[in-house]
């Protein structure tokens, strides 16, 4: 019986200092100006409050958490955007990815220490902006026969390699899909090359990201000055006026601007 309590005593400290470390975490949200931290209302991860560390002219937002790690969850991916928007509402911030977790308040300060020279032009290149969003889809019930009525080459070899009664082989399948590909991606060269040249009078930087499905011709990143946004709106017409009833445009935000933070963490 003594050897149990023995064992027991033997643990508890162990099993202190792991909750204690855990309490001591900080998530990262957020990197600002220190002149520009304001309090956020919203509460942080697992509810826990949010805050700011300084260090010099860079304050971090970060917030505590209850366990060892956040996970890509829904409420939790919530929650890093909800931080975000208040913060976007105050100031503009840079964003950090989703899951930064430091082990205490000394390792944050570290943090902003070690990258306080880029931090700083990040800062610099995103202030008084916002990031918008702008996708453009072909609004067709089939990419591929919307393509085949549009482009002679394509209906062409689709006559002559499926046409008829014979069963095409698994190479001219290939072949045609090939095709396909490499038309579907000049044309989603040539309209977002386009987009881009009307976009970029009212932008200060226009990113080209990965289109999601074969009906997205383009999905855009734009930093756009705060007192720009109207502008960037009216841009957004004036370009899809310059395309028929096939194409659908859907522009967003203001969201922090993710797709512009170009950060590599030294901890």
């Amino acid at each position: 019986m003594s050897n149990r309590a023995s064992a027991t005593a033997l643990k508890e400290p162990a099993a202190d200092q792991a909750t204690a470390s855990i309490q001591a975490r900080k998530y990262l949200f957020a990197i600002v100006y220190a002149a520009d931290a304001q309090p956020c209302t919203c509460p942080g991860m697992d509810e826990k409050e949010v805050s700011t560390i300084t260090e010099g002219r860079l304050a971090a937002v970060v917030s505590g958490v209850t366990g060892p790690k956040i996970r890509p969850e829904r409420r939790h991916l919530a929650k890093h955007q909800e931080v975000l928007k208040q913060l976007l509402a105050q100031t503009t911030p840079l964003p950090m990815t989703f899951g930064i977790l430091a082990d205490d308040t000394e390792a944050i300060h570290k943090i902003l220490r070690r990258n306080q020279r880029v931090f700083l032009e990040q800062l610099q290149r995103v202030a008084g902006k916002v990031e918008m969003g702008l996708r453009v889809h072909w609004d067709v019930p089939n990419i591929f026969e919307y393509f085949v009525n549009t482009n002679s080459e394509l209906r062409s070899a689709r006559d002559r390699l499926l046409g008829g009664n014979r069963q095409p082989t698994q190479e001219e399948k290939i072949e045609l899909g090939r095709m396909f590909d490499r038309l579907l991606g000049e044309e989603r060269e040539n309209h977002t090359e386009q987009v881009r040249q009307i976009l970029s009078r009212a932008c200060s930087a226009v990113k080209t990201n990965k289109c999601r499905n074969e009906h997205e011709v383009m999905n855009l990143s734009c930093l756009v000055g705060r007192e720009a946004q109207e502008d960037f709106g009216n841009a957004v017409f004036q370009a899809a006026q310059r395309f028929d009833n096939n194409f659908a445009f859907d522009y967003n935000g203001p969201w922090a601007p993710h797709n512009f933070v170009e950060v590599t963490l030294s901890v």
